[in-house]
């Protein structure tokens, strides 16, 4: 299907393609972020979306890139329902690469609102009042994930504390640049720190409070060594060899076998366990 094939409606004071149902809003998430999104950004992101898709929790984002392009793609990914909140007029795809997005947002029964006329253009002035709407709809507060130092997300949370909702931010490396705003919210009593989803939902079934990560393979000597040590941080391969004490090129080909099992990836030099 194409964009055009969904009529624009008006709900109140918005504009909206989809389905608008009042349902939707009850049990829901606001969910922002950098743009200069991380790994470790698009791995906590897959790990809260997982579990609020499953426990039937609505996420709802600003549609821009990193954290909120990640945050619905995961949504429609997992089957959920998602609603993004434009700061222009829905005939202007904004950021444009999201069009393929726009659509499959609609397809899976979602939402995509905008406070503005269908041709209007996205100025700068219009995201603060779009991150207002963001943190206006979501019933369970607003999730910060990754955010510098003066990040648009740090106003959404500061709005969602006028408007007296919660508000939860991800902890994140102290060296990296892209979670100082979330460690200061912290810090400075500004945010309820969520290591996971069970922080903000309440959850009935146990599978869903570990999140949707499969247990740990059956290894041999070697592999389980390398696991082990992975699971703390991602190594390496000299790295690999100082923790488990092996030799380099044991350990290369290990790696190269628990690749191709599924068990690791690499990026960057460094070796990340599959999630």
């Amino acid at each position: 299907m194409k964009i055009s094939d969904f009529k624009i409606r008006k709900h109140d004071k918005y504009y909206y393609r989809g389905d608008w149902n009042e349902k939707i809003f009850k049990k829901s998430i606001a969910i922002v972020g950098s743009r200069q999104m991380t790994r470790y950004g698009r791995e906590m992101v897959e790990k809260f979306v997982s579990v609020f898709v499953a426990n039937g929790v609505t996420t709802i984002s600003g549609f821009m890139y990193g954290v909120d392009t990640e945050v619905h793609q995961k949504t429609v990914d997992y089957g959920g329902i998602t609603v993004a909140v434009f700061g222009c007029g829905l005939d202007v795809i904004y950021p444009p690469e999201n069009e393929k997005l726009y659509v499959q947002i609609l397809e899976n029964k979602g939402l995509v609102i905008s406070e503005y006329g269908s041709e209007a253009k996205p100025h700068l002035w219009k995201f603060p009042q779009r991150n207002k709407v963001v943190a206006g709809l979501a019933s369970l507060g607003v999730l910060v994930v990754e955010a510098g130092e003066n990040s648009g997300s740090l106003i959404t949370a500061k709005l969602a504390k006028k408007m007296g909702k919660k508000v939860y931010t991800v902890p994140g490396p102290i060296n990296s640049p892209v979670s100082v705003g979330c460690n200061n919210l912290i810090k400075n009593g500004e945010a309820i720190m969520a290591t996971s989803a069970v922080d903000i939902i309440k959850i009935k079934t146990p599978h869903f409070a570990q999140g949707a990560s499969r247990g740990k393979p059956e290894l041999n000597g070697l592999e389980n060594k390398i696991y082990k040590a992975l699971e703390i941080e991602p190594l390496d391969v000299d790295e690999i060899a100082a923790k488990t004490g092996e030799n380099v090129v044991g350990i290369g080909s290990t790696l190269s076998m628990m690749s191709l099992k599924g068990l690791l990836t690499e990026s960057g030099g460094k070796y990340y366990l599959s999630k």
